[in-house]
Protein backbone atom coordinates (compact mmCIF):
# COMPACT_ATOMS: atom_id res chain seq x y z
CA UNK A 1 0.00 0.00 0.00
CA UNK A 2 3.01 2.52 0.85
CA UNK A 3 4.43 2.03 -2.63
CA UNK A 4 0.93 2.30 -4.38
CA UNK A 5 0.69 5.51 -2.35
CA UNK A 6 4.29 6.62 -2.95
CA UNK A 7 3.35 6.31 -7.13
CA UNK A 8 0.16 7.79 -6.88
CA UNK A 9 1.96 10.58 -5.34
CA UNK A 10 4.95 10.85 -7.73
CA UNK A 11 2.71 10.97 -10.50
CA UNK A 12 0.65 13.60 -9.24
CA UNK A 13 3.76 15.80 -9.20
CA UNK A 14 4.11 15.15 -12.81
CA UNK A 15 0.57 15.77 -13.25
CA UNK A 16 0.79 19.20 -11.27
CA UNK A 17 3.76 20.18 -12.85
CA UNK A 18 2.72 19.74 -16.55
CA UNK A 19 -0.38 22.12 -15.77
CA UNK A 20 2.60 24.94 -14.22
CA UNK A 21 3.85 24.34 -17.33
CA UNK A 22 0.98 25.93 -19.58
CA UNK A 23 0.92 29.26 -17.40
CA UNK A 24 4.08 29.68 -16.53
CA UNK A 25 7.20 28.23 -19.28
CA UNK A 26 8.11 29.62 -22.29
CA UNK A 27 9.16 28.21 -25.89
CA UNK A 28 12.32 30.15 -26.72
CA UNK A 29 14.15 30.39 -30.03
CA UNK A 30 16.95 31.12 -30.30
CA UNK A 31 20.66 31.33 -33.11
CA UNK A 32 23.55 29.07 -32.63
CA UNK A 33 26.06 29.91 -35.36
CA UNK A 34 23.43 31.29 -37.98
CA UNK A 35 20.71 28.28 -37.19
CA UNK A 36 17.49 28.56 -35.06
CA UNK A 37 16.83 26.13 -32.67
CA UNK A 38 14.15 26.32 -29.64
CA UNK A 39 14.82 25.45 -26.11
CA UNK A 40 11.98 25.70 -22.84
CA UNK A 41 12.85 27.76 -20.28
CA UNK A 42 10.78 28.26 -16.89
CA UNK A 43 12.60 30.22 -13.74
CA UNK A 44 10.78 30.18 -10.21
CA UNK A 45 11.95 33.43 -9.35
CA UNK A 46 14.14 35.51 -10.43
CA UNK A 47 18.35 34.60 -9.77
CA UNK A 48 17.32 31.14 -8.96
CA UNK A 49 20.33 28.70 -9.35
CA UNK A 50 20.03 27.33 -12.91
CA UNK A 51 20.14 23.47 -14.11
CA UNK A 52 20.78 22.98 -18.29
CA UNK A 53 18.86 20.22 -19.35
CA UNK A 54 19.64 18.39 -22.38
CA UNK A 55 16.98 16.27 -23.83
CA UNK A 56 17.09 12.52 -24.93
CA UNK A 57 17.53 11.15 -28.90
CA UNK A 58 13.57 12.08 -29.32
CA UNK A 59 14.96 15.81 -29.47
CA UNK A 60 13.16 18.71 -26.86
CA UNK A 61 9.90 16.78 -26.20
CA UNK A 62 6.82 17.19 -23.54
CA UNK A 63 8.68 14.52 -21.49
CA UNK A 64 11.06 17.02 -21.01
CA UNK A 65 9.29 20.01 -20.03
CA UNK A 66 7.28 17.75 -17.49
CA UNK A 67 10.68 17.71 -15.42
CA UNK A 68 11.16 21.35 -16.15
CA UNK A 69 8.40 21.93 -13.97
CA UNK A 70 9.10 19.60 -11.56
CA UNK A 71 12.60 21.22 -10.97
CA UNK A 72 10.90 24.59 -11.11
CA UNK A 73 8.44 23.53 -8.23
CA UNK A 74 12.18 22.62 -6.12
CA UNK A 75 12.53 26.53 -6.47
CA UNK A 76 15.36 26.01 -9.51
CA UNK A 77 15.57 28.02 -12.99
CA UNK A 78 15.47 25.62 -15.86
CA UNK A 79 16.66 25.78 -19.48
CA UNK A 80 15.90 23.02 -21.62
CA UNK A 81 18.48 22.83 -24.55
CA UNK A 82 17.76 22.04 -28.13
CA UNK A 83 20.95 20.35 -29.86
CA UNK A 84 19.01 19.38 -33.07
CA UNK A 85 17.28 22.35 -34.16
CA UNK A 86 13.97 24.02 -34.63
CA UNK A 87 10.71 21.99 -35.06
CA UNK A 88 13.25 19.14 -35.60
CA UNK A 89 11.73 15.80 -33.40
CA UNK A 90 12.79 12.81 -34.84
CA UNK A 91 10.33 10.04 -34.49
CA UNK A 92 12.00 7.31 -36.26
CA UNK A 93 14.60 5.22 -35.26
CA UNK A 94 17.00 5.76 -37.69
CA UNK A 95 16.46 9.89 -37.97
CA UNK A 96 17.79 9.90 -34.32
CA UNK A 97 20.65 7.78 -35.14
CA UNK A 98 21.54 10.19 -37.73
CA UNK A 99 20.86 13.21 -35.95
CA UNK A 100 22.75 12.16 -32.47
CA UNK A 101 25.59 10.40 -34.28
CA UNK A 102 26.19 13.50 -36.29
CA UNK A 103 27.00 15.43 -32.95
CA UNK A 104 29.04 12.51 -31.43
CA UNK A 105 31.12 12.96 -34.36
CA UNK A 106 31.50 16.44 -34.30
CA UNK A 107 31.98 17.51 -30.48
CA UNK A 108 33.02 21.44 -31.23
CA UNK A 109 29.77 21.60 -32.67
CA UNK A 110 28.04 19.74 -29.80
CA UNK A 111 29.55 21.63 -27.15
CA UNK A 112 28.60 25.11 -29.27
CA UNK A 113 25.39 24.19 -28.75
CA UNK A 114 25.36 23.70 -25.26
CA UNK A 115 27.14 27.15 -24.61
CA UNK A 116 24.66 28.88 -26.74
CA UNK A 117 22.23 27.28 -24.77
CA UNK A 118 23.72 28.64 -21.96
CA UNK A 119 24.31 32.25 -23.40
CA UNK A 120 20.52 31.90 -23.84
CA UNK A 121 19.58 31.52 -20.45
CA UNK A 122 21.52 34.18 -19.28
CA UNK A 123 19.72 36.42 -21.59
CA UNK A 124 16.62 35.48 -19.91
CA UNK A 125 17.73 36.52 -16.05
CA UNK A 126 18.97 33.31 -15.66
CA UNK A 127 22.76 33.00 -13.14
CA UNK A 128 24.57 30.72 -15.84
CA UNK A 129 27.84 31.03 -13.89
CA UNK A 130 25.86 28.74 -11.16
CA UNK A 131 24.93 25.66 -13.14
CA UNK A 132 23.98 22.23 -12.71
CA UNK A 133 24.05 20.03 -16.53
CA UNK A 134 21.83 17.51 -16.34
CA UNK A 135 20.38 14.79 -19.38
CA UNK A 136 18.61 12.03 -19.99
CA UNK A 137 19.65 9.28 -22.16
CA UNK A 138 21.82 11.00 -25.53
CA UNK A 139 21.27 13.77 -23.19
CA UNK A 140 23.73 12.20 -20.60
CA UNK A 141 26.26 11.46 -22.94
CA UNK A 142 26.13 15.08 -23.93
CA UNK A 143 26.32 16.63 -19.97
CA UNK A 144 29.43 14.04 -20.25
CA UNK A 145 31.51 15.52 -22.83
CA UNK A 146 30.70 18.61 -21.22
CA UNK A 147 32.36 17.60 -17.81
CA UNK A 148 36.03 16.12 -20.01
CA UNK A 149 35.94 19.75 -21.62
CA UNK A 150 36.31 21.40 -18.55
CA UNK A 151 33.78 23.66 -18.67
CA UNK A 152 32.38 25.44 -15.43
CA UNK A 153 29.33 23.75 -14.37
CA UNK A 154 28.60 22.63 -10.62
CA UNK A 155 27.82 19.31 -11.16
CA UNK A 156 26.73 17.00 -14.14
CA UNK A 157 24.46 15.01 -13.57
CA UNK A 158 23.44 12.18 -16.09
CA UNK A 159 19.76 9.74 -16.32
CA UNK A 160 20.13 6.49 -18.26
CA UNK A 161 22.87 7.97 -20.24
CA UNK A 162 25.35 7.01 -22.84
CA UNK A 163 28.75 6.38 -20.34
CA UNK A 164 31.34 5.68 -23.07
CA UNK A 165 34.79 7.33 -22.89
CA UNK A 166 35.93 8.44 -26.49
CA UNK A 167 39.35 7.06 -26.84
CA UNK A 168 41.82 8.87 -26.64
CA UNK A 169 39.19 11.50 -23.91
CA UNK A 170 39.65 11.64 -19.95
CA UNK A 171 37.94 13.13 -17.27
CA UNK A 172 41.47 15.24 -16.41
CA UNK A 173 40.08 18.63 -17.08
CA UNK A 174 36.83 18.30 -15.36
CA UNK A 175 35.44 20.86 -12.70
CA UNK A 176 32.58 19.72 -10.22
CA UNK A 177 30.67 16.98 -9.07
CA UNK A 178 29.46 13.86 -11.38
CA UNK A 179 26.44 12.06 -10.64
CA UNK A 180 25.48 9.25 -12.39
CA UNK A 181 22.01 7.10 -12.53
CA UNK A 182 22.35 3.71 -14.27
CA UNK A 183 19.95 0.61 -14.79
CA UNK A 184 21.32 -2.61 -13.84
CA UNK A 185 18.86 -4.31 -16.95
CA UNK A 186 20.01 -1.71 -19.41
CA UNK A 187 21.31 -4.13 -22.08
CA UNK A 188 22.39 -0.35 -24.36
CA UNK A 189 24.93 1.02 -22.06
CA UNK A 190 25.97 -2.38 -20.09
CA UNK A 191 27.02 -2.36 -16.50
CA UNK A 192 30.61 -2.47 -18.24
CA UNK A 193 30.56 0.88 -19.48
CA UNK A 194 29.27 1.84 -16.13
CA UNK A 195 32.60 -0.01 -14.53
CA UNK A 196 34.70 2.00 -17.17
CA UNK A 197 33.42 5.15 -16.24
CA UNK A 198 34.44 4.69 -12.44
CA UNK A 199 37.66 3.84 -13.46
CA UNK A 200 38.24 6.97 -15.66
CA UNK A 201 36.38 9.49 -12.90
CA UNK A 202 38.54 7.94 -10.20
CA UNK A 203 41.80 7.89 -12.45
CA UNK A 204 41.16 11.88 -12.82
CA UNK A 205 39.99 12.56 -8.86
CA UNK A 206 36.48 13.65 -10.00
CA UNK A 207 34.38 13.77 -7.08
CA UNK A 208 31.79 11.43 -8.01
CA UNK A 209 28.49 9.34 -7.33
CA UNK A 210 27.29 6.25 -9.16
CA UNK A 211 24.13 5.08 -8.53
CA UNK A 212 23.24 1.31 -10.09
CA UNK A 213 19.03 0.64 -9.92
CA UNK A 214 18.86 -3.26 -10.38
CA UNK A 215 16.23 -4.26 -12.96
CA UNK A 216 16.24 -1.34 -14.09
CA UNK A 217 16.48 -0.60 -18.22
CA UNK A 218 17.47 2.03 -20.41
CA UNK A 219 15.00 5.02 -20.41
CA UNK A 220 13.53 3.71 -17.12
CA UNK A 221 12.59 7.20 -16.14
CA UNK A 222 10.28 7.67 -19.11
CA UNK A 223 7.34 7.79 -17.84
CA UNK A 224 3.94 5.56 -20.17
CA UNK A 225 6.79 3.50 -21.59
CA UNK A 226 7.27 -0.57 -21.72
CA UNK A 227 10.60 0.39 -20.15
CA UNK A 228 9.25 2.28 -17.02
CA UNK A 229 10.41 1.54 -13.93
CA UNK A 230 8.55 3.51 -10.36
CA UNK A 231 11.02 2.37 -8.02
CA UNK A 232 13.87 3.32 -9.68
CA UNK A 233 12.59 6.67 -11.48
CA UNK A 234 11.42 7.57 -7.65
CA UNK A 235 14.37 7.24 -6.10
CA UNK A 236 16.82 8.73 -8.21
CA UNK A 237 15.01 11.61 -8.70
CA UNK A 238 14.83 12.07 -4.97
CA UNK A 239 18.14 11.86 -4.74
CA UNK A 240 18.80 13.95 -7.39
CA UNK A 241 16.68 16.78 -5.58
CA UNK A 242 18.90 15.85 -2.58
CA UNK A 243 21.99 16.42 -4.38
CA UNK A 244 20.75 19.77 -5.61
CA UNK A 245 20.40 21.22 -2.34
CA UNK A 246 23.78 19.63 -1.33
CA UNK A 247 25.46 21.56 -3.66
CA UNK A 248 22.94 24.95 -4.12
Amino acid sequence: MKKLLATLLFLSTLFVSTSVLASQGESVSYQVNGEEYEGFYMASQKGAPLILMVHDWDGLTAYEKKRVGMLTDEGYAVFAADLFGKDVRPTETEEKKKLTGALYQDKEKMLGLLDGALEKAASLGAKADNTVAMGYCFGGAAVLEMARSGAGMKAYVTFHGGLKTPEGADYAKTKGKVLVFHGGGDTSVTMADFVDLSTALEASNVDSEMIVYSGAPHGFTVEGSDRYQAAADQKSWARFVEFLAEIK
